[in-house]
C-alpha cells in the first residue's frame, strides 16, 4: 500500500470516525444503559471499520453500516464469558443502587422504553437517536416500511401509555 493511497484510507476513517461518533455513542448508550460499556463498544465499532474499510464501497452507506457493526458487537458481548462476583440476589440490594434513582426525568423515559419489546423500541430508537428514515430503518432491520411505520407508531403509543401510568401515579403519592 503506497503512501498516499494510506492516507486516503487515513482521511476516509478519520471523516467516518468525525461524521458518526456521536450518534453511535448515543444509540449505544440505549442498547446496553451504560456509558462506559457503550464507549467501548463504539470504540470497538471503530476498530473493526478500520479493519474492513475497503469493503465500504457506498459512503453514503456508511452510517448503517456502523450501527450495524456496533449493533453485532453489543450481541457479542452476551457471547464473551461473564464472571459473576456476587452470590448475593441482585433484588435484594436493588433499592441501594444509584442507577434506580427515579428523580430525572431521563430515567423515567429509559425505564419506560425499556418496558416496550424490543421489536418496537429498536426502529423508534434508531429513527429518533440515529435519525434513519423509514427506508434505512426496514432496509437495517429486514422488513417493510410499513411494519417500520407500524412499530414506530405502536411503540409511541406504548410509550406514552406507560408514562401516562407513572404520572397517574406519581400525583396518587403526591396526594
Amino acid at each position: 500500500m503506497g503512501l498516499c493511497s494510506m492516507w486516503n484510507r487515513e482521511s476516509r476513517f478519520t471523516v467516518l470516525v468525525n461524521a458518526y461518533t456521536d450518534d453511535l455513542y448515543r444509540y449505544a448508550v440505549w442498547l446496553c444503559r451504560d456509558p462506559a460499556v457503550a464507549e467501548d463498544l463504539v470504540q470497538e465499532t471503530f476498530t473493526r471499520a478500520w479493519k474492513a474499510l475497503d469493503s465500504l464501497r457506498d459512503e453514503k452507506a456508511a452510517k448503517g453500516w456502523l450501527i450495524t457493526t456496533l449493533r453485532r458487537e453489543n450481541a457479542r458481548r452476551f457471547e464473551r464469558p461473564r464472571f459473576e462476583y456476587s452470590q448475593g440476589d441482585p433484588d435484594d440490594y436493588a433499592d441501594s443502587v444509584e442507577f434506580y434513582d427515579t428523580s430525572t426525568d431521563a430515567f423515567v423515559l429509559r425505564r419506560a422504553l425499556m418496558q416496550i419489546d424490543e421489536s418496537y423500541r429498536e426502529p423508534l430508537l434508531l429513527q429518533v437517536l440515529a435519525g434513519y428514515t423509514c427506508k434505512e430503518i426496514a432496509s437495517e432491520l429486514g422488513v417493510s416500511q410499513s411494519a417500520v411505520l407500524s412499530r414506530i407508531f405502536r411503540a409511541r403509543q406504548k410509550l406514552r401509555d406507560i408514562l401516562d401510568d407513572n404520572q397517574e401515579c406519581i400525583e396518587v403519592k403526591q396526594i
